[in-house]
C-alpha cells in the first residue's frame, strides 16, 4: 500500500494553514474534536444556499433536504458497516446515548444489574448510572492503572446472570488504549446482555465493522472524524424496532427516524457524507483499483491512516519517555501500539498541566488539559485534584515535524522547571 501523501492531505485542511505569534498551528487537539476538509465546509454552505429548508415537503428544497439526509445515513453504513436505516443521527454521542439508556431503562427492573468501566468517557457512563432510579444496578470494572488497559478479569467477574447490559469504550479518549471489545462483545451475548459500544475516539484512527463486532449498538461522533458537530449511533435493526423510543406524537414509527427525535441539523449531515467521501478519495489514493466500493475505499484509508499513525506514535512516545520529570500515562511498548491510539496523556513536574497547555499555546501548539471527561480515570490515577493531565492527541494531518516541535518545547519547559 503506498504511502499517505501529506501534501495533498494538508491541502485537505484549510485550518492547518492558520499562524499564532508568526508560528504555524500545530493542531495536536484531535481527540476533542479534528479539523475539517475544505469540502465539507463546501458541504454545510451549499445545504444552506441550495436546500435549507425542514422534511418531506412538496417543494424542491425540502426534497433536497430528503436526498441530503438519505445520503448522509448511507455514507454512515459505508463507514460502520450496517444499513443506512441501522443508523440514527442526533446532536452529539452524549444526548443520543441518554435517548437510548432512557428507553432501555423501560425494561429495566429492579435488580437488573449493568456493567461499566472506570476507563470510558462520562458519556458512557452518566446515561447508564441514571438508570439506578429504576433500581438497575450499577457494576464497575477496574483498569491496571500501570499501564491503563480495562482489567479483563475483574470485567469478567462483573458480568451475572443479572446483568442486562455492558457498555464499553472502543478506545480511551484520555489515554489511547483500545479495548479487546469483540471480547467485551462475546462476554455481554454470552451472559444474554446487550452491548453498547463508545466508538468516538476509536473512529478517526481505525476500521470500524458493526457486524464483525456483532455488538448491539455503537455510537459515534462525526467531528472527531473530519466532519462537523453531530453524533451517530448504529443499533440493530431488531433493537430499533423493539424498544420504545421517547418522541412526539406525530413523529413516524419508521426506522431510523423514529429514533431522530426533532429537526435535525441537516447541514452537519451533508458535512458528514462529504467527510465520509474524503475518506473514500484518500482510500481511493492508497489502493488504486483494489478498492471499487465506497466500504471498501473508507476500509483502505483507515489502514493507512492507521499505518501512517503508528510511526508518529512511537516518534511521540519515544520522545515523551526522554524527558526528564515527565509522568506518561498508558500503555509505551512499541510492541504493544497496536493496542492504542495516536493518543497520550503526560504530567511534568513543576507545571499544573493547564500551565503546560498554556505555554504550549504561546509557541502555536494545542494540547488539551484536564479530565476530557474521562473523570473516572482521572480520579483512578490521582491526578484529578490536581488539574488531570495533559493530552497530545495525533491525527493523520500531523507531521513529524509537528512531533518535533512539540517535543522540544516539552524539553524546554522540564528543563527551566529543573
Amino acid at each position: 500500500m503506498p504511502p499517505l501523501d501529506l501534501e495533498w492531505i494538508r491541502a485537505q485542511f484549510p485550518a492547518l494553514a492558520q499562524t499564532v505569534n508568526g508560528q504555524p498551528m500545530v493542531f495536536f487537539d484531535g481527540p476533542g474534536g479534528t479539523q475539517v476538509p475544505q469540502r465539507v465546509i463546501d458541504a454545510i454552505a451549499g445545504y444552506l444556499v441550495r436546500a435549507n429548508a425542514n422534511t418531506h415537503g412538496a417543494f424542491t428544497t425540502s426534497q433536497r433536504t430528503d436526498a441530503t439526509i438519505a445520503a448522509a445515513h448511507a455514507a454512515m453504513a459505508d463507514f460502520l458497516g450496517c444499513d443506512a436505516d441501522e443508523v440514527v443521527f442526533g446532536p452529539n454521542m452524549t444526548t443520543l446515548t441518554f435517548a437510548l439508556s432512557r428507553s432501555i431503562g423501560r425494561e429495566i427492573a429492579p435488580g437488573d444489574e449493568i456493567v461499566l468501566t472506570r476507563l470510558d468517557h462520562d458519556a458512557n457512563f452518566s446515561p447508564w448510572k441514571a438508570l439506578e432510579e429504576r433500581g438497575a444496578v450499577i457494576r464497575v470494572a477496574d483498569i491496571d492503572a500501570e499501564d491503563c488497559t480495562l482489567d479483563m478479569d475483574d470485567l469478567r467477574r462483573q458480568i451475572t446472570p443479572r446483568t442486562k447490559l455492558v457498555a464499553v469504550g472502543y478506545a480511551s479518549n484520555a489515554v489511547g488504549t483500545i479495548n479487546d471489545v469483540a471480547e467485551v462483545v462475546r462476554l455481554a451475548k454470552e451472559a444474554g446482555a446487550l452491548s453498547f459500544v463508545d466508538a468516538v475516539h476509536y473512529a478517526p484512527h481505525g476500521p470500524i465493522d458493526v457486524r464483525a463486532l456483532g455488538c448491539d449498538f455503537l455510537a459515534c461522533s462525526p467531528y472527531k472524524f473530519f466532519a462537523p458537530h453531530a453524533g451517530t449511533l448504529y443499533g440493530k435493526r431488531e433493537h430499533l424496532a423493539r424498544l420504545r423510543p421517547y418522541k412526539v406524537r406525530p413523529a413516524t414509527e419508521e426506522l431510523p427516524a423514529r429514533w431522530m427525535t426533532g429537526t435535525q441539523s441537516h447541514e452537519a449531515m451533508a458535512g458528514v457524507a462529504a467527510a465520509i467521501d474524503y475518506l473514500a478519495e484518500l482510500g481511493r489514493a492508497v489502493s488504486g483499483e483494489g478498492a471499487t466500493s465506497r466500504r471498501q475505499q473508507i476500509l483502505a484509508a483507515m489502514a493507512a491512516i492507521r499505518a501512517y499513525e503508528r510511526g508518529l506514535s512511537e516518534q511521540l512516545v519515544r520522545g515523551l519517555l526522554e524527558i526528564p520529570r515527565l509522568a506518561f500515562y498508558g500503555i509505551r511498548e512499541p510492541e504493544r501500539f497496536a493496542l492504542r491510539t495516536p493518543t497520550v496523556a503526560v504530567r511534568i513536574e513543576g507545571y499544573t498541566p493547564r500551565e503546560v497547555a498554556e505555554a504550549l499555546a504561546e509557541q502555536a501548539i494545542f494540547v488539551w488539559d484536564g479530565n476530557y471527561y474521562a473523570l473516572n480515570l482521572s480520579e483512578r490515577l490521582g491526578v484529578e485534584a490536581s488539574g488531570g493531565m495533559v493530552r497530545i492527541g495525533l491525527a493523520h494531518y500531523n507531521t513529524a515535524e509537528e512531533v518535533e516541535r512539540l517535543l522540544a518545547a516539552l524539553r524546554e519547559l522540564a528543563g527551566a522547571a529543573a
